[in-house]
């Protein structure tokens, strides 16, 4: 087991999507770990005060090749990290081990058009957060009464599929774009490999989110981590699946949200019938009557997320991923 650090430069990120036509940031081997930096801002950074601007930051806005630039999605991805011997049909494991603010500062926007009421608010409006990283909290803004926890996390955890390009915007079966809270340090991610590599990207850091991003932002934040990456052969998956400390979670991203909790639902019944050996309909029924459905995100066109959590407490035994 080797362990890497990746650093976020222009010759690192690319912006706005997944290629497997990108060259590999780094190559590691399975049971890898790697501290890697990620930033976020790309479309506000002439806008940013100086605390948020890195040299390094500064000459990737700036210097970015055309080639790096995959789709028009706004989020800078570091990497991709290519997996010796993952192919398609394979699971990468990725181990979420520490995840930290890089700067003591990040925003919020509302962009036209976006968000849960495009059409109340209507007007761009971008709002620079101080962090407190020692006791952790944020201050909102103009209320110093209203202290928000920092519950870090990665809203972007991804592959690369057999698209030359394909937007950082929506989430899918490659996962992407999850904004999923509960995916903070401690957690696995689980995603189906499609391209040789498997081509694993990250960014988009958040550090407080609520449950459906309503305004189409959280507390966006360059972000550190720490991950490790395992391949998976003995697992087969279409989907991505999570697991914390306290829950298993599924995914389901759609055009609407009933379709997205559909999706969801589904999914776990499929988790419950292969790893808990429960009959679909009993799956069903301790859907309804133990697992929670939660919103993710209502605002990465085109697809809706809503997530399911098992709580792993009422199992008897130990579920082994």
């Amino acid at each position: 087991m080797t362990h890497h650090i990746l650093k976020a430069t222009k010759s690192t990120v690319h912006l706005g999507g997944f290629s497997h036509l990108l060259e590999p940031a780094l190559t590691i081997d399975s049971g890898d770990t790697i501290d890697v930096e990620t930033y976020t801002g790309y479309y506000i950074y002439d806008k940013a005060p100086p605390e948020f601007l890195t040299p390094e930051f500064l000459d990737i806005c700036q210097n970015l090749a055309p080639e790096r630039k995959i789709a028009a999605g706004p989020h800078l991805l570091t990497g991709p990290i290519y997996l010796r011997d993952a192919e398609p049909g394979d699971v990468l494991e990725v181990k979420l081990e520490a995840i930290a603010p890089r700067l003591p500062v990040g925003f919020n926007a509302i962009r036209s058009g976006w968000g849960a009421l495009p059409h109340q608010f209507t007007q761009p409006a971008l709002r620079f957060i101080p962090l407190d990283l020692v006791n952790n909290t944020a201050e909102f803004p103009h209320n110093s009464k209203i202290k928000i926890p920092l519950k870090p996390f990665f809203g972007i955890l991804g592959v690369a599929t057999p698209e030359d390009a394909r937007s950082s915007i929506p989430p899918g079966c490659y996962g992407g774009n999850i904004d999923n809270r509960e995916l903070q340090a401690g957690s696995r991610l689980f995603l189906p490999v499609f391209v040789p590599g498997a081509l694993f990207s990250i960014g988009d850091g958040h550090s407080a989110q609520g449950d459906g991003e309503v305004n189409v932002t959280a507390i966006e934040t360059s972000m550190n981590g720490r991950i490790q990456i395992k391949l998976r052969k003995d697992l087969q998956l279409t989907t991505p699946i999570a697991e914390t400390p306290t829950d298993i979670i599924t995914m389901g991203f759609a055009a609407t949200l009933d379709a997205a909790l559909e999706l969801a639902l589904k999914n776990m019944i499929d988790f419950l019938e292969h790893f808990v050996n429960l009959t679909p309909e009993d799956a069903y029924v301790l859907c309804s009557l133990a697992v929670n459905f939660r919103i993710t995100q209502v605002v990465n066109s085109p697809h809706k997320g809503v997530h399911g959590l098992l709580p792993k407490a009422i199992l008897s035994h130990k579920i082994s991923l």
